[in-house]
């Protein structure tokens, strides 16, 4: 792709970001799922059918997370500044496995200790082997995908950087109709496809999309307009399936891979990519604003694996005080539990980092 050789990452706002997608990220955690049938929505009252309305507008929102964290990651490693010349398969492996490898060890460990020790579930093998083979805890089946993407970058690098923008966007249309028209569209009609026709599946595509969108220019009016349109579809269509007593399946369209969520996605991502011509300037004179972000980025992925340990013990009360929505409204408690649980998870793993030999281990 000739034009990705002429953007610079330097004018990609990275650390914005991987804020945002952090924040979201906490927030889906927060916010949950508040699973009700039709005819228990027909039976709330005003004030709880506005809070049920808002949470899933946020849950809307939270969604994103990961589809922009799966395209930061595959602008990182995909983008030509990023690909070292006469790489070997073997040098790849090695830098990258001591970068996500360490830190999923620690906390791979953490967990199971959290889990036997504070949750007191019974201590088994199986436990323990399961866990290590998909994950100790909730968050952690991202890791597993990340190994996935890491397994395929070498292959991407060299399609990514022979391949021309046809068949670039010809890969994405095919991933598009495998993972996010035919499973989500597909149903609502008589006769169905054979799956086997469009096999391309899982979060490839975000990856790809990553590095894809970093050549695509589109004013930030618009991006932000479409972004709210993205989330106000992805709320609409909860609502619908949640009237119609689809229950659980009506978080359907809250799905990573629905097509509300990556159309989302996409837009929040040409939203905030682009760094102004100011923020190039506060480089070198940054403003506390401009610090925190980069403080917030560097530390993203300790934050993502410690905040599901700081969000329960706030909710379950494990320090001898306790803030859920039994306590508040959900609409003030999903964005302040969201706010405490980022800054309260930054700060300890800014604490861990200055213990000797924690520094690249827990994030």
């Amino acid at each position: 792709m000739e034009r990705l050789n002429h953007i610079k990452l330097s004018n990609v706002h990275i650390d914005l970001l991987k804020t945002v997608a952090i924040i979201a990220a906490v927030m889906v955690h927060v916010a949950g799922r508040w699973t009700i049938s039709g005819q228990e929505l027909n039976q709330l009252t005003p004030v709880a059918m506005t809070s049920w309305s808002v949470v899933f507008i946020y849950q809307s929102f939270a969604v994103l997370g990961v589809p922009l964290f799966l395209m930061v990651s595959g602008l990182l490693l995909l983008h030509p500044d990023k690909i070292k010349e006469n790489e070997t398969l073997r040098e790849f492996f090695k830098k990258h496995a001591a970068r996500i490898g360490k830190p999923f060890a620690f906390w791979t460990i953490i967990y199971f200790g959290w889990v036997f020790l504070v949750q007191n579930r019974p201590f088994s093998l199986g436990v323990l082997v399961q866990g290590t083979l998909n994950g100790a805890y909730t968050q952690f089946w991202y890791v597993y995908v990340l190994l996935g993407l890491y397994i395929l970058t070498p292959l991407l690098r060299v399609i990514m950087t022979h391949a021309s923008q046809t068949l670039i966007k010809y890969f994405m249309a095919v991933w598009f109709i495998s993972v996010s028209i035919l499973p989500f569209i597909g149903p609502l009609f008589p006769y169905q496809l054979n799956n086997n026709v469009f096999i391309m599946s899982g979060y490839i595509g975000y990856f790809v999309l990553g590095i894809y969108l970093c050549s695509i220019q589109i004013r930030r009016r618009i991006t932000g307009a479409l972004m709210l349109l993205g989330i106000t579809l992805t709320a609409l269509a909860t609502y619908v399936l949640a009237a119609s007593g689809a229950g659980e399946g009506m978080y359907l369209f809250q799905a990573y891979l629905s097509p509300t969520v990556l159309f989302t996605g996409v837009m929040a991502f040409l939203l905030l990519k682009d760094k102004t011509p100011s923020a190039l300037e506060q480089k070198t004179n940054p403003t506390k604003w401009n610090k925190l972000v980069e403080v917030i980025s560097k530390n993203t992925y300790g934050i993502f694996f410690v905040h599901v340990i700081v969000l329960e013990t706030i909710q379950q009360g494990y320090l001898g005080f306790m803030l859920n929505r039994e306590i508040l409204n959900p609409i003030i408690e999903v964005p302040l539990l969201t706010i405490i649980t980022l800054f309260v998870s930054l700060g300890i793993i800014l604490l861990l980092k200055k213990i000797p030999g924690l520094e690249k281990i827990v994030t």
